[in-house]
């Protein structure tokens, strides 16, 4: 399943290459982009846990960028 999400307070381009490397590493993850100019996250993943797999994408962009939310 390929999903976009709008990102809220992405503040650098450095914090979205993080997140995106990060994201890419997720078990199920087939593969994710980070765009600071969009401030959108595209990931393609497992359909039966991609609930599961936008926690724990939520959790690594808070982990890079304690302000920034995934607007799901």
């Amino acid at each position: 399943m390929k999903k976009v999400f709008d990102l809220i307070d992405l503040d650098c381009a450095n914090c979205a290459r993080k997140m995106e490397d990060a994201i890419k590493k997720i078990d199920g993850v087939e593969s994710a982009t980070v765009s600071f100019m969009t401030q959108k996250l595209t990931i393609t993943a497992d359909d039966a846990r991609f609930d599961e797999i936008m926690k724990k994408a939520a959790a690594a962009c808070k982990k890079v960028e304690p302000d920034c939310r995934i607007a799901m």
